[in-house]
């Protein structure tokens, strides 16, 4: 595992070198079929803090289990952008998970009227030549209902990530380029 981390972080520090000032990329939920949904626009610096402004076209507002979500229509399934809501870095220099918390997401049936958190959806990211891929894991969500410890900035764990299964999906894949 560290060294995965090291392999990372130096992919990172590569990327974030080639720009040598600040740089805007594309954030994408894609489809088994290959088909792209734009949900962001990242605005990176080249020291590795970045700011996100999502996207409006492809969000709808939805009021769901008493609070409000912008959800993206599915054929079965609806994709609600589920906001981080403690702190965070914002900066990707050392590793990509920041990124991860600002990309969570809860899946709901097209017909079901309320959004139950336990069908968290989080994107493992992983930096690959010039772009940040995500593969879908399934995450009970219902535990960022408490803060979590002053200074934990990232209360989710590996043991809370169960890799899904891509078919099994609407939207099994973000790519950030």
């Amino acid at each position: 595992m560290h060294h995965y981390r090291s392999l990372t972080a130096a992919l990172i520090c590569t990327w974030l070198a080639s720009a040598a000032q600040a740089e805007q990329r594309d954030v994408i939920l894609m489809t088994n079929a290959g088909d792209e949904t734009k949900v962001a626009t990242i605005n990176l610096e080249p020291d590795g803090s970045y700011d996100i402004v999502m996207a409006d076209a492809p969000f709808s507002d939805h009021f769901l289990s008493m609070r409000p979500f912008r959800c993206i229509a599915g054929p079965d399934k609806h994709w609600c952008h589920l906001p981080y809501p403690y702190e965070i870095k914002r900066n990707i220099s050392e590793d990509l998970i920041d990124l991860e918390y600002d990309f969570l997401f809860v899946w709901k049936g097209a017909n079901d009227y309320g959004i139950n958190l336990w069908n968290g959806v989080y994107y493992k990211l992983e930096q690959q030549e010039d772009q940040i891929l995500g593969r879908l894991h399934e995450v009970d969500l219902d535990q960022l209902g408490v803060p979590p410890a002053a200074g934990d900035l990232r209360p989710l764990s590996d043991k809370d990530l169960h890799e899904s299964d891509p078919d099994s999906h609407w939207l099994p894949r973000l790519v950030i380029r």
